[in-house]
């Protein structure tokens, strides 16, 4: 039975992930972990705490870590250790360090371990990989993905500059921040073999960290036994809000657009875009999903698509892509 909960970090994520915790656990004692001294009791929750030792001694049955990513992992051991099954919001960390610690004690002490990679639970997103796995387009060739905002107007209310997308320290820059397109991609299409990548700071943004990522990758997949080709543009700096991602195969292109939630296809041959779904999904809706996927999980203790090995591997291609645009060339991954 899940009584306490714990939710780490108190950003603008841990906020939205108190209401949900508040929302399908109604009755459960729920504590805030953040590390301003002064903090009252947010609202919706029952107890705040300072120290993560005062966390312990809470014991709570399930913990969601939300605080910035170079954190995660040391915050998730001691809860593991403890017993705790963890939400841990995407990305897993900063880098592969102790990870594999982690995944070996959740598996020793039969925990869930769950990556908040939320955009796998949008409708769109599910039917775009039923189609590509129906092949309604033939054997796929490429996929181009493009996302991008200005990061001042991701959160207008608040600084940007004192964002943790801004800041290096806390894990910030366009690579992790929109890793959930790393994610999906690997979902959807399989590993990827190699990557070469560009890690660029373009624009005059008061930041430390890139705002303009540029990936080429080629993915193995049981889906074209030569490999797929895929690039991927991810930016804090585009002025026109934009995510998408678009399949080119042998019978044709399939395009998903996660703003409307809308999937088209342009058959060859054709002369114009056709829609083959429309959704009205929100990102709201997603977390909304991803909650009751944890929930189910650690009530049938079973693991999800969404394990802490996804979230490891979205980390290694992380740090593949760092380590290429260093040394300037390709980077093989090793599987």
């Amino acid at each position: 039975m899940i009584n306490r909960i714990l939710i780490v970090g108190y950003g603008s994520i841990g906020k939205r992930h108190l209401l949900l915790a508040r929302k399908y656990l109604p009755s459960a004692c729920i504590a805030v972990l953040h590390y301003k001294m002064d903090i009252s009791i947010p609202e919706q929750a029952d107890r705040v705490f300072s120290t993560l030792e005062e966390a312990l001694v809470f014991a709570p049955n399930i913990a969601v870590i939300a605080n910035p990513a170079t954190f995660h992992i040391s915050m998730a051991l001691p809860l593991a250790k403890l017993g705790v099954h963890l939400l841990i919001e995407k990305p897993l960390s900063h880098n592969s360090t102790d990870i594999a610690k982690l995944s070996s004690l959740c598996s020793k002490k039969k925990l869930v371990c769950f990556t908040g990679y939320n955009l796998r639970f949008l409708p769109s997103l599910k039917k775009l990989k039923e189609i590509v796995e129906d092949e309604v387009v033939g054997k796929p060739w490429s996929i181009r993905i493009e996302t991008g905002q200005y990061l001042p107007e991701w959160r207008p209310d608040s600084d940007y500059k004192k964002s943790v997308t801004s800041q290096s320290r806390l894990g910030g820059g366009a690579l992790l921040e929109l890793s959930h397109e790393i994610d999906y991609l690997t979902w959807i299409f399989g590993d990827v073999d190699w990557i070469q990548a560009s890690l660029n700071k373009l624009s005059d943004l008061d930041i430390d960290v890139e705002d303009s990522v540029f990936l080429l990758m080629k993915m193995k997949s049981h889906l074209n036994k030569e490999g797929i080709v895929a690039s991927v543009n991810l930016d804090l700096i585009r002025s026109d809000k934009s995510r998408t991602c678009t399949l080119i195969a042998e019978h044709g292109s399939i395009r998903w657009d996660c703003i409307t939630g809308c999937i088209d296809l342009y058959k060859r041959g054709g002369s114009s875009w056709t829609r083959l779904y429309e959704g009205s999904e929100t990102i709201n809706e997603s977390y909304d999903s991803e909650w009751r996927q944890f929930l189910l999980c650690v009530e049938s203790e079973s693991d999800s698509e969404n394990t802490i090995e996804s979230g490891l591997k979205v980390i290694k291609i992380v740090e593949a892509a760092r380590k290429s645009a260093k040394l300037n060339k390709r980077v093989q991954l090793k599987v």
